[in-house]
């Protein structure tokens, strides 16, 4: 044999002794590859995606599909931001979304009262009773003040709550009890009705052992954080409600912030926006999930939000409402892209369904009972509002059947259940706009200054550190 036909002899035996273990690391990775598949599966309670039209594609930071729904991220900053976003923003403007039903003044059920804002006269100014007509005290009768009285004479802070009324008037409405929240909504003399668009949801300088007593209540006690192990996904669905929520309201507090109170100089504090909700993907997801749980809530309740009354005795702005309103459940594009963002045929399954569905309105009854204990009149404001639009959603999803089957429940709404609602998802879909518009940019920015003033933290701490006792 020469010497030609040993060497490529050996070199066959060298191809072959590397092919076995490349075809072994091949199957290797095939095999991690499809575990990796099935573990992200099965930390999802809802497996089953064959209803869902949506791509698991994704450009930015988060990707694929959000967490226990049926819609990928880039899904719904997409949707939200073409269609969503801009339809709701007009619709809370209409004269039947902007004014909300709320009694400011109330006992705390669980301690005794002792939050106090930062800011001057947090506290609603009294306005005198002369300043009222009459037909604005009866129930669901709102009539207007006089035009050059319409504000309150002690004066309007920052933090106060302004209750300027136009004059209008809504009808066609009952009372109905809702399970999954504090009944304290009843139309009575302490109930009145707050211009939303006056009032918008802020900075007040809710500050101290109060504000954190709120949030530090409902997850301990109502809302305890689930453990990675986890079964219960009904548990794991009202964390991840109240978080989103929460950090939704920590959104738009640091969005519109009062950076320096002596010049009245008002804009974002990306500082707090960081700490409190960017550096924390799982609070980021939370705020999708809990998003897309309220828009699963008004897309089941089309047939009845498309017949609703909106009026309020302005016809040409009652029927802008009506028509913005089926633009929203008629949407082309949401009915393409995410056509069920939430599967809440998934809960409750099983033979202790029923006991377990009874243990968590009980705690979600608690947690909307806790905002009497808010000491701050604007934040109990909102913070009533979306809680209780939360409970609405809740309601909707899990507290009426299908109608189609005999005995199933019909859905009844209260007026101020549907304005608490299309209020929320507002609410929410402003904080993912902020997340998809400014989060990359204010990551980069903040890592940058941390990285440089790591010899020097001090500064930086005590903001960081600032920014957890807030409301």
């Amino acid at each position: 044999m020469g010497k030609g036909a040993i060497k490529e002899e050996e070199s066959e035996r060298k191809r072959q002794a590397w092919r076995w273990p490349l075809a072994a690391l091949v199957v290797v990775l095939l095999a991690v590859a499809v575990s990796s598949r099935t573990v992200s599966n099965v930390g999802s309670f809802f497996t089953d995606r064959n209803s869902c039209s949506c791509s698991l594609q994704g450009s930015g930071k988060y990707k694929g599909m959000v967490e226990d729904c049926c819609c990928d991220y880039e899904t719904v900053d997409n949707l939200n931001s073409e269609v969503l976003n801009p339809l709701l923003q007009d619709l809370v403007a209409t004269p039947f979304f902007r004014y909300f039903k709320v009694k400011l003044w109330c006992d705390c059920p669980f301690w005794p009262d002792d939050g106090m804002c930062r800011l001057r006269d947090c506290s609603v100014c009294e306005c005198p009773e002369n300043e009222f007509p009459e037909p604005f005290k009866r129930p669901y009768n709102i009539a207007g003040l006089p035009s050059d009285n319409l504000i309150c004479q002690e004066g309007k802070p920052q933090a106060a709550v302004d209750r300027t009324i136009d004059n209008i008037a809504f009808r066609g409405w009952v009372e109905t009890n809702n399970p999954w929240t504090h009944e304290d909504d009843t139309d009575n003399g302490e109930m009145t009705y707050v211009n939303l668009q006056l009032n918008p949801e802020r900075f007040t300088g809710y500050t101290g052992p109060s504000a954190r007593r709120i949030w530090d209540s409902i997850y301990s006690e109502n809302c305890p954080k689930y453990s990675s192990g986890e079964t219960c996904p009904e548990k794991k669905v009202l964390y991840k409600l109240i978080s989103g929520l929460h950090s939704s309201i920590s959104m738009h507090i640091a969005g519109d912030y009062l950076l320096d109170e002596s010049r009245n100089q008002w804009g974002q504090n990306i500082e707090l926006m960081y700490d409190r909700i960017l550096r924390h993907p799982d609070r980021v997801r939370n705020m999708y999930f809990t998003y897309l749980f309220v828009l699963r809530a008004v897309t089941k309740a089309t047939a009845y939000l498309e017949q609703a009354e909106y009026d309020t005795g302005n016809h040409a702005e009652d029927l802008k409402t009506q028509s913005l309103i089926k633009q929203l459940l008629y949407s082309p594009k949401l009915q393409t892209a995410c056509p069920v963002p939430f599967d809440e045929a998934k809960l409750w399954q099983g033979q202790g369904g029923p006991e377990l569905k009874q243990q968590i309105q009980k705690q979600f009854r608690n947690i909307s009972a806790l905002m009497d204990c808010v000491g701050c009149e604007k934040c109990r404001l909102w913070g009533k509002l979306q809680v209780q639009g939360l409970g609405t959603a809740l309601k909707i999803l899990f507290s009426v059947g299908n109608q189609d089957k005999e005995g199933d429940q019909t859905l009844q709404l209260q007026r101020n259940e549907v304005i608490a609602l299309v209020n929320l998802l507002n609410r929410l879909s402003e904080s993912v706009k902020m997340v998809h518009d400014m989060g990359p940019d204010v990551e980069r920015l903040m890592e940058d200054q941390i990285a440089k003033t790591s010899a020097k933290p001090g500064r930086l701490r005590r903001v960081l550190d600032l920014a957890f006792s807030f409301w």
